[in-house]
């Protein structure tokens, strides 16, 4: 890579929050920062994930909000640390807006949506002396180690003294995060765990009738449980019927979990318990009771308040004789299975599993095998449930990307060289 002393250039490829995150370290520190992205404008996925709310973080204490990271919790709790949920509440707030915790902790703007917040960014980054360059699809290196470029104009090939990878996972394509580094980086020996989808639905394989009519309905306050090997996941909340199966929250939250099952035994299962405010004991109790002339969705309406989907999922799952026993009936209501048959296609994911591993960067983020390249945000292997998590996580890793092509940009590249 080419070095001009005076006023080294970086080229940051992505403009989602990671690859803007590591601009912002870099331009306020007076480097020449080019920043590309392959879409006709920066953030698509950010002011996606902003439109019912945006979602930043999570406010519960820092040592559970680690433990959301699973097994990448130890490659990725420094990278946190460095750039904790207050810091990124606080740096929110420097650029104008207020934020808020919600009543299950999560952390918005009050403004609430992700389209103001990042004009403000954007226009502090030009500011700070960002160049944007969009319709710039990345197509790898060529021989002489410049970056080529697909652009409106032509194939372009730009020289950088240093790289920022932050193209995102593989979910939401026409967002941009099309998952086409993989191989970009694969012909350059680095090491990839497959991309698999995360915070996904799952296929069920309803009957046309049930599917017709529940579609897109919300199955509400109900807790889920899975188990699988020695993981168990218990999880209050909501879930959504879909046409083929089932998403939303207590279904994401576990979706790696069910996501491993499926691929190693074929299925997984999960065990609905649609009235989890009750005991089991009061609900064989409320179905003891006669039901005379009252139809069996009268009576459960009745007896249990059942209505809709919850008396649909009842009738779609359990066979005619599991209605005439109360005591069937009533455990299959405070545990109801359901088996799933395959994860969502990974382009409907929320987010993705899998990526750079951890294992061929340094502290730094920078890949041992191409000096001077780091990465950053959902490219890396990691994965998080919905919540604020993933973001945070993506904030915090282009921090530390740009903080660290500070560092190695001022020591003396020779060493690095060898060093890596």
């Amino acid at each position: 890579m080419s070095h001009n002393s005076l006023s080294p250039s970086v080229a940051i490829i992505g403009g989602g929050p990671a690859g803007l995150m590591a601009a912002e370290v870099l331009s306020h520190a007076g480097v020449k920062v080019d920043l590309y992205d392959a879409m006709p404008s920066v953030g698509r996925k950010f002011l996606m994930a902003g439109k019912g709310g945006l979602n930043i973080s999570h406010a519960e204490v820092f040592d559970k909000f680690l433990s959301r990271y699973a097994e990448r919790r130890g490659a990725l709790e420094p990278i946190l640390a460095n750039f904790p949920p207050e810091a990124l509440r606080a740096w929110v707030q420097g650029l104008g807006f207020d934020t808020f915790v919600g009543s299950s902790g999560r952390v918005f703007p009050t403004e609430m949506k992700a389209a103001p917040l990042l004009r403000a960014w954007l226009q502090r980054l030009r500011k700070a002396g960002t160049r944007f360059h969009v319709r710039h699809q990345w197509l790898g290196w060529d021989d002489n180690g410049a970056l080529r470029f697909a652009t409106p104009t032509g194939e372009q090939h730009i020289h950088a003294d240093a790289v920022v990878l932050a193209l995102g996972g593989g979910s939401w394509a026409r967002l941009g995060s099309t998952g086409a580094w993989v191989d970009l980086l694969r012909q350059r020996g680095i090491e990839t765990a497959p991309l698999k989808p995360a915070n996904c639905g799952f296929d069920v394989g309803w009957s046309e009738h049930f599917s017709s009519r529940f579609a897109g309905q919300p199955l509400k306050n109900i807790s889920l449980s899975v188990e699988y090997k020695p993981r168990f996941v218990l999880q209050k909340g909501d879930l959504v019927v879909t046409a083929t199966g089932v998403e939303g929250g207590v279904i994401y939250t576990a979706s790696a979990l069910l996501r491993d099952s499926c691929a190693a035994t074929g299925s997984a299962i999960i065990h609905l318990d649609l009235l989890p405010d009750k005991p089991l004991s009061v609900v064989i109790d409320k179905l003891a009771q006669p039901r005379g002339k009252d139809s069996m969705a009268n009576y459960l309406r009745k007896r249990l308040g059942f209505t809709g989907v919850k008396a649909g999922l009842l009738r779609e799952l359990l066979s005619a004789d599991d209605f005439n026993h109360p005591e069937k009936l009533a455990n299959a209501i405070k545990a109801l299975p359901i088996k799933l048959r395959a994860p969502r296609p990974i382009d409907e994911a929320i987010s993705t599993a899998g990526g750079v591993r951890f294992e061929v960067m340094n502290e730094h983020l920078m890949l041992r095998e191409l000096v001077g390249v780091f990465c950053a945000g959902e490219m890396l292997d990691w994965e998080a449930p919905t919540g604020g998590y993933l973001l945070t996580a993506c904030f915090a890793s282009g921090k530390a990307a740009g903080e660290g092509v500070l560092t190695w940009l001022g020591k003396d590249r020779n060493e690095n060289a060898k060093k890596y």
